[in-house]
């Protein structure tokens, strides 16, 4: 039996891990870090108790461009749970023509399924390198292919077959050529017949079913040992998984540790004075959601999976709308709400310079394959984030996406010369920057467009 894996870090390590990549946003990346810990928590009580305590789920609120999407990106590959974002703004109501929101269950569940899979095969893998070993002997020597190999069956080694062995291990036979018969998946060309597509599952499930009864391919091809080794591990170690234990395991995680991030959930929310056109579907949505927030039964091709445990991260701008716009009975389902402060001038400069993946760091080793040296100077970086700051205030604020943009355009004429500058230093100064942004900052028509 598969043991299941739980995030078990402390809210503090998740909070120094997440700090790493993401700059300020302190009451939200606590937030989330209590909560996961609360998930491992939860899982270390008795069955009485446990099943009795529900999430607690959270609402970050929030400018676009402050942090909210990236915690959900940094959260996915911090723990070792089922994860999925989606964002709320693709579902509609039932009876409208789109995803319903039983579909997230669903792709949650596939996430899970394929994040057990890979273990077992990542466990399997010594066991069906011996199988693949004796496959790839047989290649080289086919039983009965001479009076020596009567004598492995009577329990002899074969000599042979002994020192094929040790060049095989050795890799001295790699790139020999051998013929293996290749098994292929019917091409999925002829499962696309039906004209109109129902609901996500029942697609899915039929696509699956007809696939299955397609009689599979076999082809003989010629490749080398490196190949065929590569070829039939995927095929033995495919054999050693049950993937009956797979689908049960990866139920179980999906229900006692799942987490989903629901982004533009503000957009779903409508103002109670406007109840005609669409906000009626926006409404509807919210109404189809509850029951899965709430906790009910979603049927998957892989069984029936309970939500009462899935933890829901919801985010939104919510410009136009407030939280209190959504109905009371999902409202009470996303009780710890989180508000995420908008950036500053100081907060541009330290996401230029402070995160592993900085902005500076990524340019700066984009021209370096060109072989361009690019430099900042302290000014400089200063500079950058005071404009974006000051774009940000007469114009829409983006958040810290601005950067992307004030970088793209200083940088686009050496990104478009690297080529032919090999060998080269670029110093970015306040000067160079003057040069390169002062017409558009100059334009404030043309910088609304282009900045």
């Amino acid at each position: 039996m598969i043991t299941p894996t739980e995030n078990n870090m402390t809210p503090q390590e998740t909070v120094d891990a997440l700090d790493r990549y993401i700059i300020g946003q302190t009451d939200a990346k606590k937030a989330v870090a209590i909560a996961l810990r609360n998930r491992w928590r939860r899982l270390q009580l008795g069955e009485d108790l446990k099943d009795e305590i529900l999430p607690k789920n959270i609402i970050m609120i929030g400018a676009t461009g402050i942090g909210k999407t990236e915690i959900a990106r940094r959260i996915s590959r911090l723990v070792n749970a089922p994860f999925i974002k989606v964002e709320a703004s693709k579902f509609t109501e039932v009876g409208y023509v789109g995803r319903d929101v039983e579909s997230m269950i669903r792709d949650l569940t596939d996430n899970s399924v394929n994040m057990v899979r890979q273990e077992q095969m990542e466990r399997k893998q010594e066991a069906a390198r011996e199988m693949v070993e004796e496959r790839l002997l047989n290649l080289l020597l086919p039983p009965g292919g001479d009076k020596e190999d009567n004598s492995e069956a009577g329990g002899t080694p074969n000599p042979t077959r002994e020192k094929f062995r040790k060049k095989l291990r050795s890799g001295e036979l790699d790139q020999r050529i051998v013929e293996l018969d290749v098994t292929e998946r019917p091409s999925g060309a002829v499962m696309e017949f039906m004209p109109i597509s129902m609901n996500d599952n029942m697609d899915l499930n039929i696509r699956d079913m007809l696939t299955n009864m397609m009689p599979k391919q076999s082809k003989r091809r010629r490749v080398s040992i490196e190949d065929a080794r590569n070829i039939l591990q995927k095929e033995e170690v495919g054999k050693l998984i049950d993937m009956e234990e797979v689908s049960r395991e990866a139920v179980k995680r999906v229900e006692q540790s799942g987490i989903i991030f629901l982004d533009e959930v503000d957009k779903i929310a409508s103002r109670r004075s406007h109840s005609q056109g669409p906000d009626v579907s926006r409404e509807g949505v919210q109404r189809d959601l509850l029951p899965i927030v709430e906790g009910s039964t979603v049927n998957t091709k892989y069984g029936p999976v309970q939500t009462d445990h899935i933890l829901f991260i919801a985010a939104g701008a919510f410009h136009l709308t407030k939280p209190s716009d959504m109905i009371p009975e999902l409202q009470g389902r996303f009780p710890i709400r989180v508000e995420l402060l908008s950036l500053n001038k100081k907060d541009f400069v330290r996401i230029l310079t402070e995160p592993k993946n900085a902005l500076i760091v990524q340019y700066t080793a984009l021209m370096k394959t060109e072989g361009v040296k690019l430099e900042f100077t302290k000014d400089a970086i200063d500079k950058i984030a005071e404009i974006a700051c000051q774009i940000n205030e007469d114009s829409e604020n983006i958040g810290a996406r601005r950067l992307h943009t004030v970088m793209e355009q200083l940088l686009e004429e050496v990104s478009f010369t690297a080529p032919d500058l090999m060998d080269q230093k670029i110093s970015v100064t306040p000067k160079y920057i003057q040069s390169r942004l002062s017409n558009l900052l100059k334009n404030q028509d043309l910088s609304r467009y282009i900045l």
